[in-house]
């Protein structure tokens, strides 16, 4: 790099005083020269604030009046925020030793990246990938987000098969990387998401929009997740299922979404389905719940977030897009691994 960007690393946070006293001093130790580390504050209940003044004064403090989840949260906290790029990283998360350097240098190669992510392993099981990332991001002919490393619940061990760096289809919101320039352009996260699957929400816009997302293989870091909303947590299923569908209402042509979405709504039943069989009646409720609210929502006026009036006239960038079934990969042809799809298919 011919210069030093200046990076913010922020941290937003609600009720997590555990996980920043456990996982912030590796933050701290970052090596980059030209960075900021903010807290944003969710409104939290514990002595989380408390806390980061007392043990780290040299973190800069700000805090929302109430919570406003992860999309409202972050919008509000890097309003305020003054950075060429900005880090949104979990609380949940252990950096290494030089995690920054490898991605801004990547970033800063090519004028058309706007966001990437670094390698994300999981915590409990150094050796494993983490779901929420994993080595990239990717999405199927039907809205079905994967990762290389991860696709559904099957999770591979690294052993050194994804480790070169490219541009994916969508970076982890557990450690994602963006220039603020372009964050601005693209209006910042989409608040209806409320949390789970807005950053894919954004990393599409930002295709739709002719930029690149773009995987590190030199940077790793260690994701517990769940940190807020566990797995089994019902609100999870809730946000998960109707996420999804705003993701494809959004970022497709309406012709293209309607017949993905009619498509999508028969899929989702026989998850709801399984869910009842294996007596998780909650869940089962939640996918039921999240269809309402999707379709309460198509007579809803959209929230203020960048939108083309013709997705047609755009500089669309395709590359991560899978034009397969990941629901047929996996559960019938037992495709298990990312290494098994078809390379032709994307």
């Amino acid at each position: 790099m011919t210069h030093t960007p200046k990076v913010a690393v922020v941290i937003l946070n609600w009720n997590g005083v555990k996980y920043l006293k456990q996982f912030l001093p590796s933050v701290l130790s970052s090596t980059y020269p030209n960075l900021e580390i903010v807290m944003g504050d969710n409104a939290s209940s514990d002595d989380s604030v408390a806390f980061m003044r007392e043990s780290y004064p040299s973190v800069r403090i700000i805090q929302n009046d109430k919570n406003y989840g992860f999309t409202g949260g972050y919008n509000r906290v890097l309003a305020q925020v003054d950075a060429d790029y900005y880090i949104l990283l979990n609380s949940d998360v252990e950096v290494t030793p030089g995690w920054i350097e490898p991605v801004i240098e990547l970033m800063e190669s090519d004028s058309l990246i706007a966001a990437a992510a670094p390698k994300i392993r999981s915590y409990a099981q150094k050796d494993y990938f983490e779901h929420a990332g994993a080595a990239g991001g990717f999405i199927d002919k039907h809205g079905y987000p994967f990762c290389r490393g991860r696709i559904f619940y099957e999770l591979e061990k690294d052993n050194g098969q994804y480790e070169q760096s490219g541009e994916v289809f969508w970076a982890s919101g557990a450690s994602l990387f963006i220039k603020k320039s372009i964050w601005d352009e693209a209006g910042g996260f989409d608040e209806s998401f409320f949390a789970h699957m807005e950053e894919i929400d954004l990393c599409w816009r930002l295709k739709n929009m002719g930029y690149k997302v773009m995987y590190c293989a030199q940077s790793t870091i260690f994701h517990v997740g769940g940190g807020t909303l566990n797995a089994e947590n019902p609100f999870k299923t809730y946000l998960n299922f109707r996420n999804n569908l705003l993701l494809i209402k959004k970022n497709l042509p309406f012709g293209r979404a309607f017949w993905v979405i009619c498509i999508r709504f028969m899929m989702d039943l026989l998850a709801l389905l399984r869910f009842l069989m294996e007596g998780k009646r909650k869940d089962a409720w939640a996918v039921s719940r999240a269809h309402q609210s999707f379709v309460l929502s198509l007579f809803k006026k959209s929230p203020k977030v960048w939108k083309s009036e013709s997705l047609e006239v755009m500089k669309q960038n395709t590359t991560g897009i899978y034009r397969g079934s990941i629901v047929w990969d996996f559960f019938v042809k037992k495709k298990i691994h990312f290494t098994d799809l078809d390379p032709s298919e994307f």
